[in-house]
């Protein structure tokens, strides 16, 4: 199994360790078992904060996922645990080759190639995939919020109103739209 290890500088924006597993044919469905049983065991580690699969097309056998810590400390502390190794061990022969892993911290994670064989989106992609999700969400979510705004004005006072507005869009973009308008435009994106 190897292991890459974390960015030199600590970052406490959240992590994500990706993963890459190819199957065994005949073994999608133990994995798919083992699947949930780690993904449950994740969940009961500090900081964790979802997990993204990107399961293969029939025929092929390469799973990608992605596990969200709110921070470097804590995922390591999950991807450096003896529960995930004794895991681990039970899924080994399963594998055609060992796991690949790579820890991403921030809006990184959406940017990295889906395949070794995919080009690095340009940086103009990136900003221009950024900024169509990120616009509507700052013209609707305060929209949203007025009406709490207007009924606790302690709400909707400087800086405790922009701190709910932009909690709100951080959220949204991460665990809703993002992973979806990447897959959406990856033919684009990373060619």
């Amino acid at each position: 199994m190897s292991l890459s290890e974390p960015p030199s500088s600590a970052h406490c924006e959240g992590a994500t360790i990706q993963i890459h597993h190819r199957i065994r044919p005949g073994a999608v469905a133990r994995y798919e078992t083992w699947l949930r049983q780690i993904i449950e065991a994740a969940g009961r580690f500090p900081g964790h904060q979802g997990v993204h699969i990107l399961r293969p097309p029939e025929g092929d056998h390469d799973y990608e996922i992605a596990v969200r810590f709110a921070s470097d400390d804590d995922a390591r502390r999950w991807r450096e645990s003896a529960e995930r190794r004794e895991l681990m061990t039970t899924i080994q022969s399963d594998l055609q080759q060992d796991e690949r892993v790579e820890i991403v911290s921030g809006i990184d994670y959406w940017f990295t190639p889906p395949t070794p064989a995919s080009k690095q989106p340009t940086r103009w992609k990136q900003w221009l995939v950024t900024t169509a999700v990120i616009w509507p969400l700052t013209i609707i979510v305060p929209l949203l919020w007025q009406p709490a705004f207007n009924l606790i004005p302690a709400l909707g006072s400087w800086g405790i109103r922009h701190g709910l507005v932009a909690a709100t869009i951080v959220a949204l973009v991460v665990y809703a739209i993002m992973p979806r308008v990447v897959k959406l435009v990856a033919p684009w994106l990373f060619r």
